[in-house]
């Protein structure tokens, strides 16, 4: 049975897809800027930390503003929420494409660190984005599906992997950075269409849901009080977050890694090839939906994803990298999807917002601290130990061999072994092993009934929200 027959066509499920279609044709987009954006930092500075700081901004804000969010989100209309995020980020890439132009134009010299405030911006309103979708998931989908809805989100990340930097290598190469941003800021306009195309259902009211309600404050805490009450989610939390540490350094030193053997043209090769098995691992998790007990699956295919970047270590070769990327972005839909559908079913339709966006602050994190890790890890460390006569050339250097990129693929071999220590962790504490056996299902079998498109001068569900 397809991955399409699957999730039915019902018409809160027709809702599902129209949205879920606009949002990849935005992260599409995005990934267009990152990747130009990125490579174009690391390329003019040949610097790990300059590159890595542009991640860093991209996520520091959103560890700010994310209860923040999360609670207005619980309050607003949801589909208000996405079209906030989709306006402010297609905005602050106006501005980015205006820095371009202004600097092709010889008005001013470009730097890396002009990109920070506008990729900053662009986060805030990043905020609002995946918890909305998220929280709205569980409102126009059955319990059942929602491992392989979840899914379907990671889909789109492994068509932006594999599209993007195909698409961004060849519009730099033709038409420049500019050309690349002016197809992202088509693409928000996309996603924007389709989100006015439809509406969301409002959550029904639980009584958890309706503790500390009145103050901002209260409503942020309530989220925070919801989680540390259930030792199984803060172990999952706990088991995500060196998750995530381990994945986002894998991606930014990917990077650095590829450029230190070859060129920006084959690094874009190698990253649509990671794509196909981001993509290859999504669809096959819409299709099995998980184990039966979900943490089976995703210890399991995290153990996997420790054991692949052994593969990316030892020699400087683009096979072996782009095989080693590619399995290692299989392992993770079934992973991050598994994850994503146990916190949505143990926490109530209107506590989704609070509850996720807490979670979400705690692991975003994780993303700036990876950020100001990836650089002195390698410029200052592990590189330069793995150059001839660095202190690891005479045992490391020995396995796989001295000078750039060697120093990363040490700390490949290191997070492999941070991973397989993680799902040992996890499997020895009880309360994760049986988290989903042991905390009840908030949510009920059949979600509550959406409306399908609007029709016309219909008015909006977001017309009326406070």
């Amino acid at each position: 049975m397809s991955l399409a027959q699957r999730l039915t066509i019902t018409q809160p499920m027709r809702v599902f897809w129209i949205t879920w279609f606009g949002q990849l044709i935005s992260i599409l987009g995005s990934g267009l800027t990152a990747f130009g954006v990125g490579a174009k930092i690391f390329l003019d500075t040949r610097s790990t930390t300059q590159f890595a700081l542009l991640s860093f901004f991209a996520f520091a804000p959103m560890v700010v503003l994310s209860p923040i969010a999360g609670t207005l989100i619980d309050r607003w209309d949801r589909r208000r929420a996405m079209l906030l995020a989709d306006l402010g980020n297609g905005f602050t890439t106006l501005l980015i494409f205006g820095m371009v132009l202004a600097s092709n134009k010889g008005l001013f010299e470009l730097k890396a660190w002009h990109f920070y405030l506008p990729v900053s911006l662009g986060a805030c309103f990043g905020a609002f984005r995946w918890p909305a979708f998220f929280a709205t998931v569980t409102l126009i989908v059955p319990k059942q599906h929602l491992g392989r809805a979840n899914a379907m989100a990671e889909v789109a990340s492994g068509a932006s992997q594999i599209l993007s930097p195909i698409i961004a290598g060849a519009l730099i190469d033709s038409v420049g950075l500019v050309g690349v941003l002016s197809v992202d800021v088509c693409s928000f306009l996309v996603a924007v269409t389709t989100l006015l195309m439809v509406r969301f259902p409002r959550p029904p009211v639980s009584e958890e849901g309706q503790q500390g309600k009145g103050s901002l404050l209260a409503e942020m805490k309530q989220g925070w009080t919801f989680i540390s009450s259930r030792k199984g989610l803060l172990a999952l939390m706990a088991f995500t977050a060196v998750s995530v540490l381990c994945m986002d350094l894998v991606v930014l030193l990917i990077t650095p890694l590829v450029l230190a053997f070859t060129d920006i043209s084959t690094l874009g090769i190698i990253a649509s090839i990671a794509g196909v098995g981001a993509l290859l691992g999504a669809v096959g998790m819409g299709i099995w939906g998980g184990a039966k007990n979900q943490l089976h699956s995703i210890l399991g295919f995290h153990a996997l994803s420790g054991v692949v970047l052994f593969l990316a270590a030892p020699r400087p070769s683009v096979p072996l990298v782009a095989t080693a990327a590619a399995l290692y972005l299989f392992t993770m839909p079934p992973v991050m999807a598994g994850i994503q559908s146990i916190w949505q079913r143990k926490i109530p339709a209107d506590l989704q917002g609070r509850a996720a966006a807490v979670k979400r602050m705690i692991l975003l994190c994780v993303s700036p601290l990876a950020s100001l890790l990836a650089g002195p890890l390698a410029d200052d460390l592990f590189e330069p130990a793995m150059r001839q006569g660095g202190a690891l050339a005479s045992s490391m250097g020995r396995l796989l061999g001295v000078g750039p990129g060697r120093g990363i693929a040490v700390i490949f071999i290191v997070l492999g072994l941070v991973t397989l220590a993680n799902v040992t962790a996890g499997w020895l504490n009880p309360r994760l092993r049986h988290v989903d056996k042991e905390l009840p299902d908030a949510l009920p079998d059949t979600p509550p009934a959406a409306a399908d498109t609007v029709p016309p001068n219909a008015p909006t569900a977001g017309a009326s929200a406070s």
